[in-house]
């Protein structure tokens, strides 16, 4: 998750009010209310929740943008708090100058696959026509998030990543504040918040934006959330947890997390007939319980 903003914005003290920490990278734990419940049913003596990598991206200009695109969505901050600025205003600057950005990716691309066109292939043809088609979209100062056609499989644009936006001020969230109570245990935090962070929901909201559910394993030893993309299978939940297991993957026992919760034990889960045996295509569903039968044998 990388954060962008134009200067003064406050980027870097959202890094900061996210991570407690000053840069570059940091990782924020997902906020789960699911996860205590199923940790209690197996007694696990660690909890660990998912977490999103944030990223205070480096550089400036082109360079800036380049790494931009190595992100899987992207928080935009606008100044809400200075009085001089519109912040409806910068978030639509923010855009178009994506689509600017995308404008030069695809024609830069478009440059090199006409060279390569030159010796005869159909397929570099083709791609050079939706190049075309694709250039000519970003030039109306339209995102590519609603282009019509598909992309070619090489373009890495900005303006299809997920992107939440929020105002750094008192009509949206005070990073300043939040950004000092990072610094602070989080008990101590506490008592100067009435109720969650507000940086909890925006957290949320990248996880909805981008698209992602969660998945659990849980055991005596440890509770933990993962995280899949919607549509991936237990072969890749498998895989999320360690190669090993997903190269030796035999059958996931899956069981809904408030159906686990409410039957007390996996055994008497079970006994209900809530417990299902899954093969490696099975598309797995936000708050499912896995436990992933292998042998690397």
């Amino acid at each position: 998750m990388g954060i962008v903003g134009l200067p003064g914005s406050g980027r870097s003290t959202l890094f900061a009010a996210l991570t407690g920490g000053h840069g570059p990278v940091g990782t924020v734990p997902i906020p789960d209310e699911r996860l205590e419940p199923v940790a209690r049913i197996e007694s696990s003596a660690k909890v660990t929740p998912a977490t999103l990598e944030v990223v205070d991206v480096p550089g400036t200009g082109s360079a800036l943008l380049g790494n931009l695109r190595q992100m899987d969505a992207l928080l935009a901050v606008v100044d809400a708090f200075s009085g001089t600025r519109d912040p409806a205003a910068d978030r639509e600057a923010l855009l178009l100058e994506m689509v600017v950005a995308d404008r030069d990716h695809v024609e830069g691309r478009l440059e090199r696959v006409r060279t390569q066109a030159k010796s005869g292939d159909p397929r570099l043809r083709e791609e050079v026509a939706e190049l075309e088609r694709v250039l000519a979209h970003t030039e109306e100062g339209r995102p590519l998030s609603d282009y019509p056609g598909e992309l070619p499989r090489e373009l890495e644009p900005l303006t299809t990543k997920p992107l939440v936006a929020i105002e750094n001020g008192s009509g949206g969230i005070d990073l300043k504040l939040e950004a000092e109570l990072a610094e602070l245990p989080p008990e101590e935090a506490k008592e100067f918040r009435d109720g969650p962070s507000a940086l909890e929901s925006v957290l949320q909201d990248v996880f909805a934006a981008a698209d992602l559910i969660t998945f659990f394993t849980a055991g005596p030893t440890e509770t933990r959330a993962w995280t899949l993309t919607r549509g991936e299978t237990a072969l890749d939940a498998a895989e999320a947890i360690h190669t090993d297991i997903a190269r030796g993957f035999i059958r996931c026992e899956v069981i809904p997390w408030d159906a686990f919760v409410e039957a007390g034990s996996r055994a008497e889960a079970g006994r209900r007939g809530l417990q299902r045996v899954e093969g490696k295509t099975y598309v797995v569903a936000d708050g499912d319980v896995l436990n992933v039968r292998f042998n690397v044998g």
